[in-house]
């Protein structure tokens, strides 16, 4: 990867500033054999995750946030000498590319395998989800009554919605694991007719912030966002004209997909590594997901108050297996590309 790149990725260090630019200059020296060292393509409920865990455990950790997809060719371009003990990542995609490269070691975890439901965690233990992400549909509910929402991502093809929709574009992972899921379930013909209708209905924006905000303005009555994104939103205004729906709940669920990770396969400290996704999984569950508004992926661990009361915890989920979403992620890039969409 080229130098370019390395300024969109920050070292945070939890223990020693001074050490953090020895380890961005990728310095291997053996003084710091006690830390662990982790790079996140996630941002959110990371940091005090790590604190809290150091607080544990007595494990300092120093981690790298970036891009998902840079920080994987990192650790494949860093090969046997990366500093990267674990990987954690946003959407399934990634962690089944990541499986792919051969960046991840297996892990034989009784904890992990207790408090990961088998869709959520890779067949053969190389990654395990952490957290859950619904995409699901949103609409202004000062425009549209409950009864007049659209309850199924297919509906969102009818000519009806016809300029009253916004949706993510085609680069966006977690839009591309939804396409995943439809193939899965409507084969790729029905898939195909399906974003043939998205794209003639659809304003495509760049990202679920700006489609909550459109809704909210009333430029679009629908749009599909991650759970999450709303769920900030309403914390940051309680009476936002924005409501969701639990999408296809009268056939296979919501689709949902994860933020998860994965000890490395170069890893020097593979113990500690598997000991950080252990803690995550368990103890460190609320500390992960509950600033972010995500539901927990370990079924034991409650989801936090304003998604509970918001949105509810009894809805219906896609068991599509993550794997799954990632084994057909080619195939999702390859159908919006055929269709034209954006």
């Amino acid at each position: 990867m080229t130098s370019h790149h390395h300024h969109r990725s920050r070292w945070i260090a939890s223990a020693v500033g001074a050490m953090s630019v020895a380890l961005a200059l990728g310095a291997c020296s053996g003084d710091d054999g006690d830390t662990l060292k982790v790079y996140s393509g996630r941002h959110y409920g990371i940091e005090t995750a790590f604190e809290k865990f150091t607080e544990d455990t007595g494990i300092e950790v120093e981690f790298l946030t970036g891009n998902d997809g840079e920080l994987r060719e990192r650790i494949a371009s860093e090969g046997e000498n990366t500093d990267a003990d674990a990987y954690i990542t946003v959407d399934a995609g990634n962690l089944v590319q990541a499986t792919q490269d051969g960046l991840f070691q297996p892990i034989d975890s009784p904890v992990l395998d207790a408090a990961i439901p088998a869709e959520l965690r890779d067949p053969d233990e190389n990654w395990f989800g952490l957290t859950i992400r619904a995409r699901t549909i949103i609409y202004n509910s000062d425009l549209l009554s409950e009864d007049e929402v659209p309850t199924t991502y297919e509906e969102l093809a009818e000519p009806e919605w016809k300029g009253r929709l916004c949706l993510r574009n085609s680069l966006n992972g977690y839009q591309q694991s939804l396409v995943a899921s439809l193939i899965a379930e409507d084969g790729e013909d029905g898939a195909r007719d399906v974003l043939q209708g998205w794209k003639d209905n659809a304003e495509i924006l760049a990202n679920d912030v700006v489609i909550i905000e459109s809704v909210a303005d009333g430029l679009c009555e629908v749009g599909i966002t991650n759970h999450y994104y709303l769920g900030r939103a309403l914390e940051e205004n309680p009476d936002l004209p924005v409501d969701l729906v639990w999408a296809n709940q009268a056939d296979r669920g919501v689709h949902v997909n994860i933020s998860g990770g994965g000890v490395t396969k170069y890893s020097r400290h593979p113990e500690m590594a598997q000991e950080f996704l252990e803690w995550l999984a368990t103890d460190g569950q609320g500390i992960l997901v509950d600033s972010n508004h995500e539901y927990p992926a370990n079924p034991s661990v409650p989801a936090e108050p304003l998604i509970t009361e918001e949105f509810g915890t009894d809805f219906k989920r896609d068991d599509l297996g993550a794997d799954e979403l990632g084994r057909l992620n080619p195939d999702a890039i390859r159908l919006m590309d055929d269709v034209g969409y954006g």
